[in-house]
């Protein structure tokens, strides 16, 4: 099926076209039209080798920035306002390599396990065809996201000319957290539940997140509207993971549900926190003079600094399940729909 047949199939309701599998997208935008060719081309051909994509690459600009520097932390630190405007901007580009980079460990290592998990049938009160469905497709969903962000990282590679290699950084924060949690829990129903606690927080939150990139007009287009249309499906994933969340917690004893609240709490703090160490490593490579210091004055001035403050989606599923007095977060610091 070729991108012009699924052109055809636009939804009179909301105008975007929606097609199994593929993000819903708008067909009258270059950009979004571009992006979803390369994904529906890539997954026909399953080719990793293919390297002449000008629908993508005619949209890149190189005076645009890859990623936003207000998420950077250390933007108002002496040390980066005096770094030249072409490493600043290399920065920049290691910064949105690692971005896709942590998004696609979370979608292969928490969401996709913790879906799976329950289409095998591994938590009370899950399950049923239904389920399974939209399960299912949402596994097919995050697998397009994965690819989505790959492709906008070869696609930075390629214009900027370096190779930003995701090797040369840490596994991402949030999935480190994952595997510690679940390497120290003793009992199987602990394991499972830490994934599907993280996978919640996740789901949940990854939109705040992208609202910050999908946002911003500064940054580069293909970026922006990767962020976007990644963006559109998160929010029904969302709607998926809080119904689970409600069910499994219900049919819990009282031992499971306080630590099914203790690995959501730990997964909110895992995914908001700044993640110095994919940071001190990008600084590392390119040799920026004095980055440690940079890296140790911020650190000590914002301990109590988040990268996302958006938490309303799981502040709503908590209020929802009547436990937001028996978890311990500092909602104070959170931009909540209260």
């Amino acid at each position: 099926m070729t991108i012009d047949d699924l052109q055809l199939q636009r939804s009179d309701a909301d105008g975007l076209v929606h097609f199994p599998g593929l993000p819903a997208f708008d067909p009258a935008d270059e950009t979004e039209n571009a992006i979803i060719r390369r994904l529906a081309g890539n997954w026909h051909r399953r080719s990793t080798v293919k390297r002449d994509e000008p629908d993508l690459d005619e949209l890149f600009v190189a005076g645009r920035a890859d990623y936003p520097e207000k998420l950077v932390p250390f933007r108002a630190h002496p040390t980066w306002q005096a770094m030249p405007d072409a490493m600043r901007s290399r920065l920049l580009s290691w910064a949105w390599i690692a971005y896709n980079r942590h998004t696609v460990l979370a979608e292969q290592r928490v969401a996709n396990p913790a879906f799976a998990l329950v289409m095998d049938g591994e938590f009370p009160g899950l399950g049923g065809p239904d389920l399974e469905i939209a399960l299912a497709q949402a596994m097919v969903d995050e697998q397009y996201h994965s690819l989505m962000h790959i492709n906008a990282s070869a696609l930075t590679r390629r214009k900027r000319g370096h190779l930003f290699p995701d090797s040369a950084l840490p596994e991402s924060h949030t999935s480190r957290m994952h595997s510690r949690l679940r390497d120290e829990a003793a009992e199987r129903w602990q394991r499972s539940l830490t994934t599907l606690a993280f996978a919640t927080v996740s789901e949940i939150s990854i939109n705040a997140y992208l609202d910050l990139l999908a946002g911003d007009r500064d940054i580069q287009v293909v970026n922006s509207t990767t962020a976007q249309l990644h963006n559109r499906d998160e929010y029904c994933h969302a709607s998926i993971s809080d119904e689970m969340a409600k069910l499994v917690y219900d049919v819990l004893d009282a031992e499971k549900r306080r630590f099914f609240l203790d690995m959501l709490v730990a997964g909110l703090e895992a995914f908001v926190a700044t993640d110095y160490s994919t940071w001190e490593a990008i600084l590392r490579i390119e040799r920026v003079p004095g980055w440690e210091r940079m890296v140790a004055d911020v650190r000590s001035e914002s301990s109590g600094a988040r990268l996302v403050r958006d938490y309303s989606g799981l502040h709503s599923l908590m209020s929802d399940m009547d436990v937001l007095g028996e978890v311990d977060f500092d909602w104070g610091l959170a931009v909540t729909n209260t």
